[in-house]
Parts: C-alpha cells; structure tokens; sequence
C-alpha cells in the first residue's frame, strides 16, 4: 500500500509508519520534526500544518491507499480531509475514548453518546482536547464516510512513551528500598493500558482490510493491584508500600492521573468506567493485545535507558513523595 501518515514522528505515529515500512508498504510522513526525525526508510514532507492548505499542495491528487490522521485540532484536521479525501483509498483516524460523555459506567461500548463538538472553525486547546477529537470523528464521517476507521484509544503505553503515566509506577518501584513508595488505596479500580505496537499494528492492520466504522482500540482490564503487584515483582530491590486513602491524598493536593505531582492511573469520581470500556467489538475484528506483563517489561526497559530518576511530565516528584509519607496518619 501507499500510505501516508499525518504525523510520523511521535510516539504512536511514529510506531505506525515504522512497522508500515516494515511491512513493505511504501510510506510518506508529513511532519514538522521539531522534536524528533522521522523514523528510517519513509518519505519525509517537512512541513507546518499550521501554514494551511498549502503544506498539502505537493500532495493533492496524488492517491493514497490509507491515510493515518492523529491531529487533535479540528482547522487542521478539516484541511486535510479537504484536500486529500476524495483520492483516499481509507481514512483512520485517531481519535479517544476522551469523546464520550460518560465515563462513570464500566463496561461500555461504541454506541455510548459522545461530547458536543468543538465547533469546526475553532482551534484546538489542551483544554479541548475531547471535544476536538469529537469534531474531528464528526467531519471525518461526513467528508470520507464508508472509507473512514476512528480508532478510540485510551491510554497508550509502552517503550517511547512520553506522557510518562504508564511508566511512572515501574520506574517508581524500581528506585529502591531506601524510599517507601506512596500509593492510592484503589487496588480493585481498573487500568486498561494498549501497547502502541498492538495499537500500531491494529491500525495498519485494518488499513490493509479497508475496515470501517469507529472501535474501542482498548487493552484488557488489569486491577491496580495486580498491575502494581508486577511492578513490584519487576524490581530488583523490592520498596516498603504506604497505601493512602483518596479522600486524603486529594485534600493533599495531589493531581489525577496526570501532571506534575499527580499519581498517574488515579481517576476522580466519576471515572469508573473510563479504564473499563469495553474493547469486544476490536478484538471481534481481529485486534490482538500482546500479555500486559510483557507491556510492562519492556516498559521498565525504557525507563532504565531513559533513566528512572528523571524529571517526568506525571507522578510524584521525590520531595512531594517523601513529604507526603511523613505526613500520613498513623
């Protein structure tokens, strides 16, 4: 196939276009590369979306058997859709479970009712980031239809990953027994975590069979406990574990999820249902989840190479972490 990725060089599109050459497919990353170089054997278009319609002048009217969109704003995301659609053989788009309206039922589904779109004429914010994943959806069904795959992740994991939320918790484990390491009290709560090479190769994967239609690109359930139980095990110096309550560590100050000083998998009320979707109808379809264990594994690599003690986007810096535990009631 002739693939084109809006993207290429980050995390996700990167292990896309990476696999896609791997695969033998011919692949061209249209990309700015501010922060790291598209990866080995595509063409690379260097380029700003942020210029408009012209970044795709070069582009339009050649035919793509599959585009792969990622971007997070609807301006842009229209323009290509505009400009390159109509000679598109299939469309993904990557978009998140973040477009659904309720995250408090586990369990649900497609047909679950998403967030009101961000206007199409507005630029995407940090702050917007759900509804301008819901705009995109809405557009990318209008100008592509039955050629369009929306690809609804959660939370990607796996060596690369810079949103440092993932990794936090095996990184964490694996400093030592000189720190005790301070955990919220949700062992039962769930985490679903895809592994960006499964996420990847689901998404070429479909590509190739022109499959259609949105899907839950989602891993399994794993209770916080079991997942921080192999943390632990994965350690060579095994921490001392203070286990906090919620109510506590909130009224601390300490952040959700993500974020500097947060506990990262730690959601809010409200959330039960945000790690616990159901991921049935993708793995009908043939999507196929390596063990979570390996996940992790190879996760803790990473950290190790990227170094376990370095300044991270979320999780507990070593001061707030060591305030904390002192402060806990007996």
């Amino acid at each position: 196939m002739r693939i084109l990725v809006l993207g290429g060089t980050a995390f996700l599109s990167a292990e896309i276009a990476r696999q896609a050459v791997a695969a033998g497919h011919e692949v061209t990353c249209l990309a700015r590369g501010t922060s790291a170089q598209a990866p080995d054997g595509v063409a690379w278009v260097r380029a700003d979306r942020a210029l408009g319609s012209a970044v795709f002048d070069g582009l339009a009217g050649r035919r793509w058997d599959e585009v792969v969109e990622v971007s997070r704003d609807p301006v842009q995301a229209r323009v290509a859709l505009q400009a390159l659609g109509a000679d598109a053989g299939h469309w993904t788009f990557v978009s998140s479970c973040s477009v659904y309206a309720d995250h408090s039922v586990p369990g649900a589904a497609e047909d679950s009712a998403l967030l009101k779109p961000l206007p199409e004429d507005q630029a995407g914010t940090p702050e917007t980031y759900s509804e301008s994943k819901s705009a995109i959806e809405r557009m990318t069904r209008d100008l592509v239809g039955e050629k369009a795959h929306v690809v609804r992740s959660g939370l990607i994991g796996g060596p690369g990953d810079a949103s440092d939320r993932y990794g936090y918790w095996p990184a964490r484990c694996a400093q030592g027994a000189e720190r005790p390491v301070l955990v919220p009290d949700i062992a039962g709560d769930p985490t679903q975590i895809i592994d960006v090479r499964d996420l990847a190769f689901w998404v070429i994967d479909a590509a190739v069979r022109g499959l259609a239609g949105s899907f839950n690109a989602l891993g399994d359930v794993v209770p916080f406990g079991d997942y921080l139980e192999a943390c632990l095990r994965l350690a060579e110096d095994r921490p001392h574990v203070v286990t906090a309550p919620e109510e506590w560590l909130a009224d601390q100050g300490v952040g959700y999820w993500s974020g500097h000083d947060s506990l990262p998998l730690w959601l809010p009320p409200g959330h039960e249902g945000f790690q616990a979707r159901s991921n049935d109808a993708a793995r009908e379809q043939g999507m196929v989840l390596r063990p979570w264990r390996e996940t992790l594994r190879d996760t803790l690599a990473d950290e190790r190479l990227r170094g376990l003690g370095r300044d991270r986007k979320a999780g507990l810096s070593p001061g707030t972490e060591k305030r904390l535990v002192a402060l806990m009631p007996a």
